[in-house]
């Protein structure tokens, strides 16, 4: 049966907001949206929702996580977010570590994040691959909606994982020479295996190279179906990770990109894309030394940004926490609500499906009991595919 959602503050973000409005859902998807109420014969052939005046936003994305790949409440048994054996791993799937079953999905829902990104820590120069994913599901491959990216680590997580173990890197020269180095065999070996598929069938086979899985994994990225996400902190390493992608011609955002202020117009002028966080964090290593809430407020105005909580560096309880205090730093509201919404479904490249209330949409909501940005605001439901997955402190399975 079709879904009408009634008696709400719609929020649709890409348009303006709706005092007393209506949504209809059909097949998991937005058919229209609407001003007034809904006639009595249409709320009898509908599944009817009263929103009884509540906000009613798209369901919110966290673009950066590590949810899913490090048990809630667990310690090593159930930490599977870094391949710590070997510096270059862009082979691993976050899909092989998923684990739907972790108590942060039910977090996830119960803060309104319908959609995440999430994938390999930043131990690794090269991490392994990172997905977008629904937070409501049993099973991981029903959960996925497409691999974004491929995680890449600069500065001092991967040195100070891989320095101790007589190898490669010690140094930020060397974990640009190795991703250059990968990133020149996977170009070589895509060179190769294109010029052999040109040939006439019968010789295919000798002319094609040896297989070789971490080139394979890369094919996807420099062929720009994907992107490259750069941890990276310090403005340094801001532009290492900028200066990189342009010699390989790659699609790429800064992930945290925390001294992004101080170099906010070069960012500008290369139209990067970045998504900060985590914003509720204290300067624990030298990289975080100039964090600031003037990057928060100053980003936005610059270049396309999202909020992220890095969980479960800040738990993704606490996503609507953060962007109060993105808010509390500087960032104007709808710059904060775009954060959550759009600008991580446009960087993640799923922006034709989600991060707004539009027709045509997935019907993926989140019903507040006030506006997002008010420090007390509660989640009175969320919705993924037109049905409740979470309601008040109950869940809908």
């Amino acid at each position: 049966m079709d879904t009408l959602l009634f008696n709400a503050h719609l929020v649709p973000v890409t348009a303006g907001e709706i005092e007393k409005g209506y949504v209809y859902v059909k097949d998991e998807r937005i058919l229209s949206v609407n001003v007034g109420e809904p006639d009595s014969e249409m709320l009898k052939n509908c599944e009817a929702m009263d929103c009884g005046g509540g906000y009613l936003y798209p369901g919110f994305i966290d673009a950066h996580s590590h949810i899913g790949l490090i048990k809630s409440g667990g310690g090593i048994e159930g930490d599977d977010i870094n391949e710590e054996s070997d510096p270059i791993t862009p082979q691993m799937r976050a899909i092989d570590a998923l684990d739907p079953s972790d108590s942060a999905f039910f977090d996830a829902r119960k803060s309104g994040v319908t959609v995440a990104v999430t994938g390999a820590g930043s131990a690794n120069v090269i991490g392994g691959d990172l997905i977008v994913i629904s937070t409501y599901g049993e099973i991981a491959d029903k959960m996925l909606i497409k691999q974004c990216g491929i995680k890449f680590s600069l500065g001092e997580n991967p040195k100070a994982t891989h320095s101790d173990k007589d190898n490669a890197p010690y140094t930020r020269m060397s974990i640009a020479a190795l991703i250059r180095e990968a990133l020149f065999s996977a170009h070589e070996y895509l060179n190769k295996k294109t010029a052999a598929e040109k040939l006439p069938k019968a010789e295919i086979s000798d002319a094609l190279p040896d297989f070789d899985i971490k080139c394979e994994s890369l094919i996807p990225l420099l062929k720009n179906e994907i992107s490259a996400h750069f941890h990276c902190h310090t403005a340094s390493d801001i532009a290492t990770a900028i200066r990189i992608a342009e010699e390989f011609g790659l699609t790429y955002t800064l992930v945290h990109c925390s001294e992004g202020y101080l170099i906010a117009d070069y960012l500008k002028e290369k139209n990067a894309t970045a998504i900060i966080g985590p914003l509720i964090n204290s300067k624990t290593k030298p990289e975080l030394s100039l964090l600031s809430e003037r990057n928060a407020a100053l980003l936005p105005q610059k270049i396309l940004t999202a909020i992220s909580t890095d969980h479960p560096e800040v738990p993704v309880d606490f996503f609507l926490g953060s962007v109060c205090t993105a808010i509390k730093g500087g960032m104007d509201k709808n710059a904060a609500l775009r954060a959550i919404t759009i600008n991580p479904a446009k960087i993640v490249g799923i922006d034709r499906d989600y991060g707004s209330i539009e027709a045509g949409k997935r019907a993926d909501f989140v019903l507040l009991d006030r506006e997002f940005c008010d420090f007390y605001a509660t989640v009175l439901k969320t919705i993924v595919g037109g049905r409740i997955v979470y309601e008040g402190e109950g869940e809908t399975l």
